[in-house]
Protein backbone atom coordinates (compact mmCIF):
# COMPACT_ATOMS: atom_id res chain seq x y z
CA UNK A 1 0.00 0.00 0.00
CA UNK A 2 1.91 3.58 -1.19
CA UNK A 3 1.84 6.34 1.14
CA UNK A 4 -0.93 8.32 0.21
CA UNK A 5 -3.00 5.31 -0.40
CA UNK A 6 -2.30 4.48 3.53
CA UNK A 7 -3.22 7.84 4.63
CA UNK A 8 -6.36 8.22 2.53
CA UNK A 9 -7.57 4.77 4.79
CA UNK A 10 -6.20 6.69 7.78
CA UNK A 11 -8.30 9.64 7.16
CA UNK A 12 -11.67 7.54 6.46
CA UNK A 13 -10.84 5.23 9.44
CA UNK A 14 -10.95 8.50 10.96
CA UNK A 15 -13.92 10.51 9.31
CA UNK A 16 -16.03 7.63 9.65
CA UNK A 17 -15.24 7.11 13.44
CA UNK A 18 -15.61 10.96 14.19
CA UNK A 19 -19.18 10.72 11.81
CA UNK A 20 -19.59 7.42 14.11
CA UNK A 21 -19.28 9.18 17.47
CA UNK A 22 -21.92 11.95 16.60
CA UNK A 23 -24.35 9.76 15.66
CA UNK A 24 -24.25 8.00 18.75
CA UNK A 25 -23.80 11.57 20.46
CA UNK A 26 -27.10 12.51 18.79
CA UNK A 27 -28.73 9.21 19.75
CA UNK A 28 -27.82 9.67 23.47
CA UNK A 29 -28.62 13.11 23.07
CA UNK A 30 -32.69 11.76 21.97
CA UNK A 31 -32.61 9.72 25.31
CA UNK A 32 -33.17 13.12 27.14
CA UNK A 33 -34.31 15.55 24.64
CA UNK A 34 -37.59 12.35 23.59
CA UNK A 35 -39.04 11.38 26.98
CA UNK A 36 -42.53 9.74 25.89
CA UNK A 37 -45.21 9.66 29.61
CA UNK A 38 -45.55 6.17 29.38
CA UNK A 39 -41.72 5.41 30.05
CA UNK A 40 -39.91 5.71 33.27
CA UNK A 41 -37.00 8.31 32.82
CA UNK A 42 -34.02 7.41 30.87
CA UNK A 43 -31.36 5.97 34.05
CA UNK A 44 -34.25 5.14 35.99
CA UNK A 45 -34.24 0.85 36.17
CA UNK A 46 -37.53 -1.25 36.17
CA UNK A 47 -38.52 -3.31 39.25
CA UNK A 48 -38.85 -6.81 39.23
CA UNK A 49 -42.42 -7.44 41.52
CA UNK A 50 -42.09 -10.71 43.09
CA UNK A 51 -45.26 -11.06 44.93
CA UNK A 52 -48.40 -9.07 45.28
CA UNK A 53 -52.10 -9.38 47.03
CA UNK A 54 -54.96 -7.57 47.80
CA UNK A 55 -53.04 -4.71 50.28
CA UNK A 56 -48.94 -5.21 49.50
CA UNK A 57 -46.84 -5.26 47.18
CA UNK A 58 -43.34 -7.14 46.87
CA UNK A 59 -40.26 -5.50 44.85
CA UNK A 60 -37.17 -6.01 44.07
CA UNK A 61 -34.92 -3.91 46.52
CA UNK A 62 -33.30 -0.68 44.99
CA UNK A 63 -32.86 2.72 46.03
CA UNK A 64 -36.28 3.73 44.13
CA UNK A 65 -38.29 1.01 45.82
CA UNK A 66 -36.90 2.45 48.82
CA UNK A 67 -38.25 5.63 48.60
CA UNK A 68 -40.65 7.30 51.39
CA UNK A 69 -43.87 8.01 50.54
CA UNK A 70 -46.39 7.56 47.93
CA UNK A 71 -46.34 6.86 44.37
CA UNK A 72 -47.43 5.68 41.04
CA UNK A 73 -47.18 2.45 39.90
CA UNK A 74 -46.90 1.87 36.63
CA UNK A 75 -45.55 -1.20 34.50
CA UNK A 76 -47.12 -2.21 30.90
CA UNK A 77 -50.63 -2.47 31.23
CA UNK A 78 -50.73 -1.21 34.95
CA UNK A 79 -51.46 1.68 37.07
CA UNK A 80 -51.38 1.45 40.61
CA UNK A 81 -50.57 3.43 43.67
CA UNK A 82 -48.20 2.59 46.33
CA UNK A 83 -48.15 3.50 49.74
CA UNK A 84 -44.96 3.35 51.93
CA UNK A 85 -42.50 0.63 52.95
CA UNK A 86 -44.54 -1.94 55.37
CA UNK A 87 -42.00 -2.41 57.93
CA UNK A 88 -41.47 -5.62 60.49
CA UNK A 89 -43.19 -7.41 58.06
CA UNK A 90 -41.14 -10.84 56.71
CA UNK A 91 -39.86 -10.66 53.33
CA UNK A 92 -36.03 -11.72 51.25
CA UNK A 93 -33.22 -9.68 52.45
CA UNK A 94 -33.18 -8.64 48.75
CA UNK A 95 -36.84 -7.73 48.57
CA UNK A 96 -39.22 -4.66 50.06
CA UNK A 97 -42.88 -4.67 50.26
CA UNK A 98 -44.59 -1.35 50.08
CA UNK A 99 -48.75 -1.28 50.71
CA UNK A 100 -50.80 -1.19 47.45
CA UNK A 101 -52.94 1.42 47.50
CA UNK A 102 -55.54 0.55 45.15
CA UNK A 103 -55.28 -0.96 41.65
CA UNK A 104 -56.83 1.61 38.63
CA UNK A 105 -55.72 -0.57 35.57
CA UNK A 106 -54.40 -4.07 34.83
CA UNK A 107 -52.41 -5.78 38.07
CA UNK A 108 -48.80 -6.22 39.51
CA UNK A 109 -48.28 -10.05 38.91
CA UNK A 110 -44.67 -11.81 40.05
CA UNK A 111 -41.95 -11.48 37.00
CA UNK A 112 -43.53 -7.73 36.16
CA UNK A 113 -40.89 -5.02 35.53
CA UNK A 114 -42.62 -1.51 36.95
CA UNK A 115 -41.31 1.87 38.00
CA UNK A 116 -42.27 4.45 40.82
CA UNK A 117 -43.58 7.79 39.34
CA UNK A 118 -44.43 10.60 41.25
CA UNK A 119 -48.04 10.46 38.83
CA UNK A 120 -50.21 8.94 41.15
CA UNK A 121 -53.14 9.77 39.42
CA UNK A 122 -54.69 8.61 36.28
CA UNK A 123 -57.84 9.40 34.00
CA UNK A 124 -59.46 13.02 35.00
CA UNK A 125 -59.92 14.62 37.82
CA UNK A 126 -63.28 13.32 38.61
CA UNK A 127 -62.91 10.08 37.43
CA UNK A 128 -59.69 9.74 40.11
CA UNK A 129 -60.28 12.69 42.85
CA UNK A 130 -64.39 13.26 42.30
CA UNK A 131 -63.41 16.57 41.59
CA UNK A 132 -65.69 18.39 39.07
CA UNK A 133 -63.70 20.38 36.44
CA UNK A 134 -64.53 21.84 33.07
CA UNK A 135 -62.52 20.48 29.45
CA UNK A 136 -61.32 24.04 27.88
CA UNK A 137 -59.13 24.77 25.45
CA UNK A 138 -55.60 27.06 25.67
CA UNK A 139 -54.65 29.22 22.45
CA UNK A 140 -50.92 27.59 22.51
CA UNK A 141 -48.41 29.01 19.90
CA UNK A 142 -48.43 25.45 18.44
CA UNK A 143 -52.09 24.90 18.20
CA UNK A 144 -54.99 23.97 20.53
CA UNK A 145 -53.77 22.41 24.04
CA UNK A 146 -56.41 21.10 25.89
CA UNK A 147 -56.81 21.79 30.06
CA UNK A 148 -58.44 20.50 32.60
CA UNK A 149 -59.88 23.62 34.95
CA UNK A 150 -61.14 23.49 38.22
CA UNK A 151 -63.54 26.33 39.65
CA UNK A 152 -62.31 28.39 42.87
CA UNK A 153 -63.93 30.83 44.66
CA UNK A 154 -60.61 33.57 45.05
CA UNK A 155 -59.50 35.41 41.81
CA UNK A 156 -55.84 34.21 41.92
CA UNK A 157 -55.77 31.34 40.29
CA UNK A 158 -52.77 28.07 39.77
CA UNK A 159 -51.74 27.05 36.82
CA UNK A 160 -50.09 23.45 37.47
CA UNK A 161 -47.29 22.45 35.04
CA UNK A 162 -46.23 19.20 34.52
CA UNK A 163 -42.88 17.76 33.40
CA UNK A 164 -40.29 15.25 32.38
CA UNK A 165 -41.64 11.77 31.81
CA UNK A 166 -45.59 12.56 33.11
CA UNK A 167 -48.48 14.77 31.90
CA UNK A 168 -50.84 16.88 33.10
CA UNK A 169 -52.50 14.38 35.62
CA UNK A 170 -49.55 14.87 37.86
CA UNK A 171 -51.14 17.69 38.98
CA UNK A 172 -53.87 15.72 40.25
CA UNK A 173 -52.03 15.25 43.62
CA UNK A 174 -52.50 18.63 44.43
CA UNK A 175 -56.43 19.56 43.64
CA UNK A 176 -57.60 17.99 46.83
CA UNK A 177 -55.31 20.33 48.68
CA UNK A 178 -56.11 23.19 46.56
CA UNK A 179 -59.83 22.46 46.56
CA UNK A 180 -59.99 22.80 49.94
CA UNK A 181 -57.88 26.50 49.22
CA UNK A 182 -60.75 27.15 46.96
CA UNK A 183 -58.53 28.25 44.61
CA UNK A 184 -59.18 28.06 40.69
CA UNK A 185 -56.36 25.51 38.69
CA UNK A 186 -55.89 25.03 35.71
CA UNK A 187 -53.84 21.95 34.71
CA UNK A 188 -52.84 22.43 30.83
CA UNK A 189 -50.99 19.95 28.77
CA UNK A 190 -48.26 21.28 26.54
CA UNK A 191 -46.93 20.64 23.25
CA UNK A 192 -45.84 17.03 22.22
CA UNK A 193 -48.14 15.69 24.90
CA UNK A 194 -51.15 13.49 24.14
CA UNK A 195 -54.24 14.95 22.60
CA UNK A 196 -51.45 18.47 22.06
CA UNK A 197 -50.32 19.31 19.16
CA UNK A 198 -46.79 18.03 18.25
CA UNK A 199 -43.34 19.86 19.96
CA UNK A 200 -41.38 20.99 16.62
CA UNK A 201 -39.11 18.54 15.41
CA UNK A 202 -40.47 16.04 17.72
CA UNK A 203 -38.42 17.06 20.81
CA UNK A 204 -38.03 18.88 23.82
CA UNK A 205 -36.23 21.85 24.90
CA UNK A 206 -36.28 21.17 28.96
CA UNK A 207 -38.80 24.11 28.83
CA UNK A 208 -36.75 26.30 27.19
CA UNK A 209 -39.14 26.98 23.71
CA UNK A 210 -42.51 25.38 26.29
CA UNK A 211 -42.65 28.19 28.56
CA UNK A 212 -45.13 30.20 25.75
CA UNK A 213 -47.16 27.25 26.30
CA UNK A 214 -47.42 28.36 30.04
CA UNK A 215 -47.85 32.30 29.33
CA UNK A 216 -50.69 31.17 26.78
CA UNK A 217 -51.79 29.39 29.78
CA UNK A 218 -51.39 32.96 31.98
CA UNK A 219 -53.43 34.60 29.19
CA UNK A 220 -56.08 31.79 28.82
CA UNK A 221 -56.45 32.68 33.22
CA UNK A 222 -56.47 36.67 32.39
CA UNK A 223 -58.96 36.72 29.50
CA UNK A 224 -61.40 34.55 31.98
CA UNK A 225 -61.64 36.31 34.95
CA UNK A 226 -58.29 35.74 37.04
CA UNK A 227 -56.38 39.06 38.58
CA UNK A 228 -53.59 36.91 39.38
CA UNK A 229 -51.68 33.96 39.21
CA UNK A 230 -49.26 31.50 41.13
CA UNK A 231 -47.49 29.15 38.47
CA UNK A 232 -46.61 25.62 40.28
CA UNK A 233 -44.34 23.43 37.78
CA UNK A 234 -42.28 20.48 38.64
CA UNK A 235 -39.18 19.59 36.65
CA UNK A 236 -39.07 20.78 33.58
CA UNK A 237 -42.20 22.70 34.14
CA UNK A 238 -40.77 24.51 36.93
CA UNK A 239 -38.26 25.66 34.63
CA UNK A 240 -41.50 27.21 32.08
CA UNK A 241 -42.59 28.95 35.63
CA UNK A 242 -39.53 30.57 35.39
CA UNK A 243 -39.29 31.82 32.29
CA UNK A 244 -42.60 32.81 31.95
CA UNK A 245 -42.39 34.77 35.32
CA UNK A 246 -39.40 36.98 33.67
CA UNK A 247 -40.23 36.64 29.87
CA UNK A 248 -44.09 37.14 30.15
CA UNK A 249 -46.22 40.34 28.79
CA UNK A 250 -48.44 39.67 31.05
CA UNK A 251 -45.42 39.00 34.06
CA UNK A 252 -47.23 41.40 36.22
CA UNK A 253 -50.26 38.82 37.03
CA UNK A 254 -48.03 36.27 38.35
CA UNK A 255 -47.77 36.63 42.09
CA UNK A 256 -45.76 33.59 43.33
CA UNK A 257 -43.80 30.54 41.70
CA UNK A 258 -44.13 27.38 43.19
CA UNK A 259 -40.92 25.35 41.81
CA UNK A 260 -40.44 21.54 42.61
CA UNK A 261 -37.09 20.02 41.25
CA UNK A 262 -36.55 23.23 38.42
CA UNK A 263 -33.91 22.04 35.75
CA UNK A 264 -31.67 24.74 36.26
CA UNK A 265 -28.78 23.52 34.03
CA UNK A 266 -29.53 21.64 30.71
CA UNK A 267 -26.31 19.54 30.28
CA UNK A 268 -26.60 18.62 33.61
CA UNK A 269 -29.95 16.94 33.25
CA UNK A 270 -29.10 15.94 29.65
CA UNK A 271 -25.99 14.18 31.00
CA UNK A 272 -28.13 12.31 33.79
CA UNK A 273 -31.00 11.28 31.35
CA UNK A 274 -28.28 10.06 28.57
CA UNK A 275 -25.94 8.20 31.05
CA UNK A 276 -27.53 4.98 30.22
CA UNK A 277 -27.49 5.01 26.83
CA UNK A 278 -23.60 5.85 26.47
CA UNK A 279 -20.18 6.01 28.12
CA UNK A 280 -19.09 8.74 29.38
CA UNK A 281 -16.30 9.52 26.35
CA UNK A 282 -19.74 10.45 24.06
CA UNK A 283 -20.92 12.91 26.67
CA UNK A 284 -19.02 15.62 25.18
CA UNK A 285 -20.54 14.56 21.52
CA UNK A 286 -24.23 14.43 23.01
CA UNK A 287 -23.82 17.84 24.69
CA UNK A 288 -22.83 19.29 21.25
CA UNK A 289 -25.71 17.27 19.09
CA UNK A 290 -27.70 18.80 21.48
CA UNK A 291 -27.13 22.33 21.50
CA UNK A 292 -26.75 22.20 17.58
CA UNK A 293 -30.72 21.31 17.86
CA UNK A 294 -32.16 22.37 20.48
CA UNK A 295 -30.59 26.24 20.20
CA UNK A 296 -29.84 26.03 24.25
CA UNK A 297 -27.26 27.63 25.65
CA UNK A 298 -23.81 26.62 25.44
CA UNK A 299 -23.09 27.43 29.15
CA UNK A 300 -25.64 24.82 30.19
CA UNK A 301 -28.23 27.74 31.79
CA UNK A 302 -32.21 27.52 31.42
CA UNK A 303 -32.71 30.73 33.43
CA UNK A 304 -29.22 32.85 32.62
CA UNK A 305 -30.36 36.09 34.79
CA UNK A 306 -33.47 35.13 35.70
CA UNK A 307 -32.64 35.28 39.48
CA UNK A 308 -31.75 38.88 39.28
CA UNK A 309 -34.99 39.67 37.50
CA UNK A 310 -37.43 38.06 39.79
CA UNK A 311 -39.93 40.34 42.06
CA UNK A 312 -42.16 38.00 43.37
CA UNK A 313 -42.16 35.17 46.23
CA UNK A 314 -40.83 31.65 45.06
CA UNK A 315 -40.92 28.61 46.85
CA UNK A 316 -38.65 25.80 46.02
CA UNK A 317 -39.22 22.27 47.20
CA UNK A 318 -36.16 19.71 45.97
CA UNK A 319 -35.44 16.51 46.79
CA UNK A 320 -32.15 15.22 48.18
CA UNK A 321 -31.78 12.18 45.90
CA UNK A 322 -32.81 14.20 42.65
CA UNK A 323 -30.27 12.83 39.92
CA UNK A 324 -31.21 15.13 37.18
CA UNK A 325 -31.63 18.27 38.46
CA UNK A 326 -29.14 18.12 41.74
CA UNK A 327 -30.21 20.02 44.75
CA UNK A 328 -27.19 21.82 44.97
CA UNK A 329 -28.16 24.16 41.72
CA UNK A 330 -31.62 25.04 43.37
CA UNK A 331 -29.41 25.65 47.01
CA UNK A 332 -26.87 28.15 44.91
CA UNK A 333 -30.25 29.91 42.97
CA UNK A 334 -32.00 30.14 46.43
CA UNK A 335 -28.67 31.54 47.60
CA UNK A 336 -28.89 34.80 45.39
CA UNK A 337 -32.49 36.18 46.06
CA UNK A 338 -32.52 35.01 49.79
CA UNK A 339 -34.69 37.58 49.84
CA UNK A 340 -37.88 36.44 47.76
CA UNK A 341 -36.58 32.25 47.41
CA UNK A 342 -37.26 30.11 50.46
CA UNK A 343 -35.72 26.31 49.69
CA UNK A 344 -37.37 23.21 50.97
CA UNK A 345 -34.89 20.50 50.59
CA UNK A 346 -37.02 17.23 50.73
CA UNK A 347 -34.94 14.14 52.45
CA UNK A 348 -35.44 11.01 50.38
CA UNK A 349 -37.26 12.61 47.37
CA UNK A 350 -36.30 12.00 43.90
CA UNK A 351 -37.02 14.23 41.00
CA UNK A 352 -39.56 15.87 40.91
CA UNK A 353 -41.15 13.90 44.17
CA UNK A 354 -41.31 16.36 46.74
CA UNK A 355 -44.78 15.95 47.46
CA UNK A 356 -44.83 12.08 47.07
CA UNK A 357 -42.47 11.83 49.92
CA UNK A 358 -44.07 13.60 52.38
CA UNK A 359 -47.55 14.91 51.33
CA UNK A 360 -48.68 16.47 54.73
CA UNK A 361 -45.56 18.32 55.19
CA UNK A 362 -45.18 19.60 51.26
CA UNK A 363 -49.05 20.59 51.78
CA UNK A 364 -48.70 22.63 54.78
CA UNK A 365 -45.34 24.43 53.46
CA UNK A 366 -47.62 25.07 49.91
CA UNK A 367 -50.56 26.31 52.41
CA UNK A 368 -47.88 28.69 54.13
CA UNK A 369 -46.62 30.21 50.77
CA UNK A 370 -49.50 30.38 49.21
CA UNK A 371 -52.28 32.06 51.99
CA UNK A 372 -50.53 36.17 51.94
CA UNK A 373 -51.10 35.70 47.96
CA UNK A 374 -55.12 35.14 48.04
Amino acid sequence: MGVRTAAAVTAASVIGAGAAMVAAGRYAGDAALKVPPDQPLPGEPRIAVHEADAATVTLTRTPAALRPGTYGLAGRGLRAVVGPVVPDVSHPHDCVVRHLERVTRGAPRPGDHVWLTPQVHSGDPEEALGLSYAEVTVAGETGELPAWFLSGDRDTWVIAAHGLGTTREHAMVLMPFLRRMRFPVLAPAHRGDPGAPPAPHGIGHFGATEWRDLDAAVRHAVRHGARRVVLHGWSTGATMALLTAVNSPLADRVSGLVLDSPLLDWQCALRALAHRRAPAALMPFAVRATEGRTGLSPDGSLAAGAVQRLEIPVLIAHGTDDPVAPLALSRDFAERRPDLITLRPVRGAGHAGAWNANPAAYEEGLRRFLTPLM
